[in-house]
Parts: structure tokens; sequence; C-alpha cells
């Protein structure tokens, strides 16, 4: 099974994304990982994006449609794959549909975790972790037991992230609103556009994304 997690920043995709590679077996293909776990490993494609970004310019399709074919090819047929972050534009979109018809595949399912903006700024604006081992917290949600100390390691030191800023935050969501806003049409025409409350507890979410998954 092949499908595209959308939502903006903050949504919950890798959440959910984790927990279908690990009771599926699937892959998730994030263009920005495939393009680091490249650079660092100096592959052909990867010597490739090194030298555009070093030139300060964008990743061409082109080389994100390698590095996808290069994991396609490495995956085999029989693993399910879990695209994050591509495709961001109607011309990515037809790459892709290129791309899974080379290696015998199509897309099944794209899930949408819809959020309330305002919510999504109030979670992501107050989220912190221990800066020892990384446990999450949250100002309202998720509270350390003991006051300046993790529940986990029991460390006391903890920060935040410096883009976890409400304009950053609504800025993410105005650009993605735009990345998606081309390709949702294309796919809501073939009736493969499945909409989530990303607001929901993490189980429910995972709950309804399992049940669409199995519709087929």
């Amino acid at each position: 099974m092949n499908i595209i997690l959308l939502g903006p920043p903050g949504a919950g995709k890798g959440t959910q994304a984790a927990r279908l590679v690990e009771h599926h077996g699937m892959v998730q293909l994030s263009t920005g990982d495939m393009l680091r776990a490249a650079v660092k490993a100096q592959t052909p494609v990867g010597l490739q994006a090194q030298a555009v970004m070093q030139r300060g310019e964008l990743v061409s399709d082109e080389i994100v449609s390698a590095l996808i074919d290069a994991e396609l090819t490495a995956m085999g047929p029989d693993t399910g794959a879990i695209f994050d972050g591509y495709p961001r534009t109607a011309a990515q979109a037809e790459s892709l549909d290129a791309l899974l018809a080379q290696h015998g595949r199509q897309l099944d399912h794209v899930i949408e975790l819809d959020v309330n903006e305002d919510a999504l700024v109030e979670r992501i604006v107050g989220r912190f972790s221990c800066a020892t081992c990384g446990e999450g917290y949250h100002d309202r949600f998720k509270q350390p037991a003991s006051e300046n100390e993790c529940d986990k390691c029991h460390g006391h030191e903890f920060k935040r992230r410096p883009d976890d800023n409400e304009d950053t935050v609504r800025t993410r969501m105005a650009e993605y609103r735009a990345k998606t806003a081309p390709i949702l049409p294309l796919y809501e025409s073939r009736g493969i556009v499945s909409r989530i409350d990303g607001m929901a507890p993490m189980n429910d979410v995972s709950v309804a994304i399992e049940a669409i998954l199995a519709s087929d």
C-alpha cells in the first residue's frame, strides 16, 4: 500500500507515520531525511544535491525523483510506502505517478490531518523537551510530575525549539495551504482523499487511519 500523509508541521504526521512503520512494516519516505542521508553517504545523487544546496538553491524535482526511485528500488515490491513532504506541487504529483507506475505501484490513499490553526499554534508554542533525554512536555497538556524535573531521566534542563513561536507557526500554515492547494483536486478527482481530525487524541487519529487503510 502506498499513501501520502498531508498536514502542516505540528499536525502529528511524524507520530502517525512512525506507528504505520511499526505496525505495518511500511517505509516512511521523507524528502528531507532522504536528502540528508544521501548527502551524508555521498551517493551520486547526494553529491548533486549537496552542490545545489551549497549554492543556496532549491533541490530540483529531478533530484528528488531520483532519490525516491532509489528508495523504491531498495524497498522491494511488497513493502508499503508513506510519502511525507512530497509531492508539494502538481508537477511533483505527476512525477510521483510516473515513478510508482515504473515500480508497478499505485497511490492508494491521500490522508490529510485537518487542524484548527489557533489550536495548533497553542499545541506547538507550548511544547518543550528534556535537554538530556528528549522527553516531550507541554505548558498546558503535559507538565512534568515534579516541577523542573524530567519524569523519564530526572534531568533538570529543558529546552524549546527556537522556531516554535506563533509567527513561525502561522507562516508554516500559510505555506502548507499554498503548497497543498494545487495537488488536492488531482487526488480528490480519483476519490482517494480522506480527512481526519488532526486535533483529536493521537490514538483516535491512529484508529481513524487504520479504518481508512482497512477499507480497501
